[in-house]
């Protein structure tokens, strides 16, 4: 993985730059096809650093708006005069801080011959970020941007991406406790700056607890009516606040696999925080040999695991599931586009062992496939269609679902 230095950022900072050329054919590629391209994902995961580079490549024909800066938020107050003008790529950083952008965007959009494209970027999803205005549905592309992948770091390094996770300052800090230091201020900028903006009524500190508890139940079912009994609240309230964090990019609902639509939606979604530092972050575990002690560390391995994984497949969010009987089986992890489904499960040791869970996995949901991803360094064959993985090399899911 090449490292090399960024002059400045939107905010004229200096940064590490981490290259990322997989995500950069794939922005091209898109701006080619459609007038908008979103990238969206939470906050400090590369997406600036991302845009300047597709913005050097138009040179004098790029402008870049920041609307965490008050003159850009003014100046785009009314936009069409400023926008309408301009040639070449228009960048604007974080628009779900103006909701009201999206309805003008529509008419430039529109034009032919095409002026302008326009590369927005956002750090939550398209229903926080537009929160009801004009969806630019057929005009705009959304693109989501990870955290680092097991991809995009040597293979000898798994371990460290797993204890600071995938934010790229995280990744690349002087040490563990430098990492940890930058994970903690996050956190505290990210609930006053970020999470409360949209509107939630509640204090930091509450919703801070709500994120550590949800940082316990990593890896589980949720459960709306204890979360709601913790906090002295409704159940539609504490889904409310689920619901935000996820649009955040904060955790991921792995929602439930059932034949019928109908019947899936009615069940319980396993919750994971997205990236595998913060979840340390808010469970105070500090150090590999911590990490090692602590009862959390295979519902930690677990999510590493499941999102490396869907990074890896290159799978839509609409394409992951858990899957689960009212006898017990369960699957980690279950990857649908039409009719092709892999199944991933996740054991936290060196031994892996086929189990009968994964038995009826295969049978029942009639699977391609079946990996079983381990913390150890061998892959190979446990049964036919049941392959034993190393987590390092999960890459070998490129693909998978084409």
């Amino acid at each position: 993985m090449q490292i090399r230095f960024c002059m400045t950022n939107l905010h004229g900072m200096l940064l590490v730059m981490l290259d990322r050329p997989r995500h950069l054919a794939d922005i091209r590629r898109l701006l080619r096809n459609f007038q908008a391209v979103a990238i969206l994902g939470a906050r400090q995961v590369g997406k600036t650093t991302l845009a300047q580079a597709v913005a050097a490549e138009f040179g004098k024909r790029a402008r870049l708006f920041d609307l965490e800066t008050d003159r850009d938020l003014r100046l785009l107050q009314d936009p069409e005069p400023v926008l309408a003008p301009l040639r070449g790529l228009v960048v604007i950083d974080e628009v779900q801080r103006l909701p009201s952008l999206f309805p003008p965007l529509r008419p430039l959009l529109d034009r032919r011959p095409i002026p302008a494209r326009f590369l927005l970027l956002g750090s939550a999803s398209p229903s926080v970020a537009t929160r009801g205005s004009e969806s630019l549905a057929g005009r705009i592309a959304y693109y989501e941007l990870d955290g680092l992948g097991l991809d995009e770091v040597s293979a000898d390094r798994w371990q460290r991406l797993w204890l600071r996770g995938g934010f790229p300052r995280s990744f690349t800090a002087k040490s563990d406790v430098s990492s940890m230091e930058w994970r903690r201020a996050f956190v505290q900028t990210y609930l006053e700056r970020d999470v409360l903006d949209v509107g939630l009524r509640m204090p930091p500190a509450e919703l801070r607890r709500f994120w550590q508890m949800l940082a316990h139940w990593h890896g589980q079912r949720w459960n709306a009516s204890e979360f709601a009994r913790a906090f002295g609240t409704s159940e539609a309230t504490v889904r409310r606040w689920l619901e935000t964090l996820e649009g955040f990019y904060a955790i991921r609902l792995l929602r439930p696999w059932h034949a019928s639509i109908a019947k899936r939606q009615v069940k319980s979604p396993k919750v994971y925080l997205r990236d595998s530092g913060m979840l340390h972050a808010l469970l105070g575990i500090t150090s590999p040999a911590e990490l090692r002690e602590r009862p959390q560390v295979g519902a930690s391995f677990e999510g590493f695991a499941v999102e490396q994984a869907i990074h890896a497949s290159g799978a839509l969010p609409h394409e992951v599931y858990h899957w689960a009987t009212p006898q017990g089986a369960e699957l980690d992890l279950l990857l649908v586009r039409g009719d092709r489904r892999i199944g991933i499960e996740v054991k936290c040791t060196e031994s892996p062992v086929v189990t009968r869970s994964m038995e009826i996995a295969m049978k029942d949901l009639r699977l391609k496939k079946l990996w079983l991803v381990h913390r150890g360094d061998m892959r190979f064959t446990m049964r036919p269609g049941i392959e034993a993985l190393p987590v390092a090399e999960l890459g070998a899911l490129s693909g998978a679902l084409d």
